[in-house]
C-alpha cells in the first residue's frame, strides 16, 4: 500500500513522474466531500506501482488515444497521460468529472490539452471527442461485462486494451470453450476480440479495499466470424444456449428455434451435436447455428 504523499518516481521523464498515493487520494476525496459508493462500484487505486503495472500490461503506444472509463480521482489517468498521446476519460460522477482536469493540471502540467473529460454513463456513450485506439480502465465490478461489450460494439476504433475487473469476471471473459466458467461473457467477448488473462491485483492497493481480488484482462480486436447472421441474431442464440446450462443444445434452443425438432435441424445444419451443451462451442459455431434462420439467397 502506498505511503503518505506522492507515490514513487524520481526525475522528470514521462513514466517516472509522481503518481497519486494514499494521502493524495484521501485529501482529494475530502476536498470534494466524496465517499466511495458501492452503487457506482468505486474503489480508488492508491498504489503507484500498481498503476505502472497496469499501464505497462496495457501496451499503450506513445501516439495512441486511450479511453478510460471511471477515472475517479485520477490515479490511472495520470499514468495513462504519461504513456499515451491523449486520454479520453468517461466519468459518471459530476464531482469527480469536474475535478479531474484540475488534478491533471496540477500533477501533469505538460499534459494540457491532452485530456478530455466526458461526463456520462459509459453504458450510454456512443460518441466521443476523439477516436480511441485503446481501452484501459478500472471498471466497477457490477457493470464490467456490459460496459466492455458496449464499448467494443460502438467504438470499432478500439484495437486493444486492458481492463481491471473482479478476478472471477476476468477468468470468465478469458475462458475458452470446454472450461466450467466458459459462458455468455466469454462467447460475446470473443465475437469482438481475443481475450487474455493478464494478472491478478490484490485488495490492499485500493481505497476502500474490496473483499475480493481483481483481475486484469487484455484484449486484441479481431474480425467477427464471417456469417450471414447479424451480431444480434448470434447473441440471441448464445443467450438461449446458456439460459439453462445443464440442458442439451437441442432442449436449450427449442424456444429460440420454435421446437426441439427445429433446434435439432439447426444444430445439424451447423454441424453441431444436438446432445452437446453450450460450453463446448466457440463463437463461430454459434454463428453457424444462427444462420439457420437466414437461409442463403438463391
Amino acid at each position: 500500500m502506498a505511503g503518505s504523499g506522492h507515490d514513487g518516481g524520481s526525475g522528470t521523464q514521462r513514466g517516472t513522474l509522481p503518481l497519486l498515493g494514499a494521502a493524495d487520494i484521501r485529501r482529494l476525496a475530502e476536498e470534494l466531500d466524496v465517499r466511495p459508493t458501492k452503487t457506482l462500484g468505486q474503489n480508488f487505486v492508491i498504489d503507484g506501482n500498481t498503476i505502472r503495472r497496469i499501464v505497462a500490461a496495457a501496451r499503450v503506444e506513445p501516439d495512441e488515444t486511450v479511453l478510460e472509463v471511471g477515472p475517479g480521482l485520477g490515479s490511472l489517468t495520470l499514468g495513462l497521460l504519461d504513456a499515451a498521446a491523449h486520454v479520453v476519460a468517461v466519468e459518471i460522477d459530476p464531482k469527480l468529472a469536474a475535478k479531474l482536469p484540475d488534478t491533471a493540471q496540477k500533477f501533469r502540467p505538460d499534459a494540457n490539452g491532452r485530456l478530455d473529460v466526458v461526463l456520462a454513463d459509459a453504458m450510454r456513450v456512443t460518441e466521443l471527442p476523439r477516436e480511441p485506439s485503446a481501452l484501459v480502465a478500472n471498471l466497477p465490478y457490477n457493470v464490467a461485462v456490459p460496459v466492455v461489450l458496449h464499448l467494443l460494439e460502438h467504438f470499432p476504433s478500439l484495437r486493444h486494451g486492458l481492463v481491471m475487473v473482479q478476478d472471477e469476471v476476468a477468468d470468465r471473459l478469458a475462458a475458452v470453450p470446454g472450461s466450467k466458467i466458459y459462458g455468455v461473457p466469454s462467447v460475446k467477448a470473443a465475437w469482438y476480440s481475443q481475450m487474455r488473462k493478464a494478472g491478478v491485483i490484490g485488495m490492499n492497493v485500493f481505497w476502500p479495499a474490496p473483499k475480493i481480488a481483481s483481475g486484469l484482462v487484455g484484449f486484441t480486436r479481431r474480425e467477427p466470424p464471417a456469417t450471414r447472421a447479424t451480431r444480434q441474431e448470434v447473441f440471441a442464440v448464445i443467450d438461449a444456449a446458456f439460459a439453462q446450462r445443464r440442458k442439451t443444445l437441442r432442449a436449450a434452443l427449442a424456444g429460440w428455434a420454435g421446437s426441439a425438432a427445429e433446434a435439432e435441424a439447426a444444430l445439424r445444419a451447423a454441424n453441431v451435436d444436438p446432445g452437446a451443451r453450450g460450453e463446448v462451442l466457440d463463437v463461430e459455431a454459434f454463428a453457424r447455428i444462427a444462420e439457420y434462420k437466414r437461409p442463403p439467397v438463391a
